[in-house]
């Protein structure tokens, strides 16, 4: 009866793997519905993770406690952001000035696309101007119905922006205390395990968040040279937006790509300068996508593309813009408690980048055995 009772009970694999499956859906559920709170949260995470070095070397070399310098990080980093939003808003009101040439330039714009239209496709100017018709009172009453929707959007940002940095604060202040938490939650034995899944989330995220800011860099004075060159005016604020937009997978480079387009009309309304910027936007993201994503970027998570697209998608259906976001570094440390824990090792393989040759080494030496 003993040995019965101290004896380990084998789950079969299909149940656990129900259970898994389970948990994955209860855990998406979770995050939806409580999305307005654990985004705030999850970005406040990231901030904090990023801003320790800054608030160690405050404590360490000039011995200040640790309020004043969980403090300071955040002021500096909240000024960062203020200096550049200022920036991008002062440049916005100079091209607010050019409204009238840029309608003007619009109407010329559209009247060119209209006799393309008519010339290539055989669609007459009546038609055309009947499909924007209807298009547009559908618009207007859509627009209608999603103003008070939009408002809305509007005052929740402006709250997370709000509560973004206080949640830093308050982060960068107890965590210690959280530290302490984690660690009451295990038994002794494993906290060196759980000491060294900590070590590699923090070296993972904060090399991920510096390597998304040298991307934004770059991209940002590439596109901005290249704009400069076909000669675009507002090429540097235009080259800053993409940077910045282009932290937003996939969706980022599109607006800023429409963005971009529509400054451009300051200018001409002439087809071979929109022509030229696509051809700007497209060399800058070839570099980017081939050169400083597999550099900067995959080095960094070591997560396979299929699983980041995949991840993508759900984060921007759960959460949009800032789920898609968050989907990569919230991948990454998945990715690192499933491969220190010995269950689950496989499925960070999985979700893992590893080369053929690694994997063929691999597979010659367990077959061998």
């Amino acid at each position: 009866m003993q040995n019965d009772m101290n004896s380990t009970i084998k789950i079969p694999f299909y149940i656990r793997l129900t259970f898994m499956v389970i948990s994955s859906i209860g855990i998406t559920y979770i995050f939806y519905m409580g999305k307005s709170v654990l985004i705030p949260i999850l970005l406040a995470f990231l901030n904090a993770v990023l801003l320790l070095p800054i608030v160690h070397f405050l404590n360490s070399k000039l011995r200040l406690p640790n309020g004043l310098s969980s403090t300071i990080a955040v002021i500096l980093f909240a000024t960062l952001i203020i200096g550049i939003v200022t920036f991008i808003l002062y440049e916005i009101t100079d091209i607010g000035n050019d409204f009238s040439e840029i309608r003007k330039n619009i109407n010329l714009f559209i009247v060119d696309i209209q006799h393309f239209v008519r010339t290539n496709f055989k669609v007459s100017l009546w038609e055309q101007r009947k499909y924007i018709e209807d298009v547009t009172q559908d618009s207007v009453q859509k627009g209608k119905e999603t103003i008070g929707t939009t408002l809305l959007s509007v005052a929740n940002t402006i709250l997370d922006l709000t509560l973004i940095p206080i949640y830093t604060f308050l982060m960068l202040l107890y965590r210690t205390h959280f530290m302490v938490f984690l660690a009451k939650l295990f038994k002794k034995e494993y906290h060196t395990k759980l000491q060294e899944i900590l070590t590699q989330i923090k070296k993972s995220i904060q090399s991920y968040i510096s390597g998304l800011i040298f991307e934004m860099i770059a991209v940002s004075i590439l596109t901005s040279v290249g704009l400069y060159f076909i000669g675009v005016k507002y090429a540097i604020l235009l080259g800053i937006i993409t940077g910045i937009l282009n932290l937003v997978p996939y969706l980022g480079i599109l607006i800023a790509g429409v963005l971009t387009i529509l400054s451009s009309l300051t200018g001409t309304p002439e087809l071979s300068m929109v022509f030229g910027i696509i051809i700007v936007n497209i060399v800058v993201q070839l570099i980017d996508n081939n050169i400083l994503v597999p550099l900067i970027i995959n080095t960094k998570v070591q997560i396979n593309a299929l699983v980041s697209i995949v991840g993508i998608i759900i984060g921007g259906l759960i959460a949009g813009i800032a789920g898609m976001f968050l989907a990569i570094p919230l991948l990454a440390i998945l990715k690192i408690v499933f491969d220190n824990i010995k269950s689950a090792e496989p499925w960070g393989y999985l979700m893992g980048d590893n080369s053929p040759k690694v994997f063929k080494w691999k597979y010659k030496k367990i077959t061998s055995e």
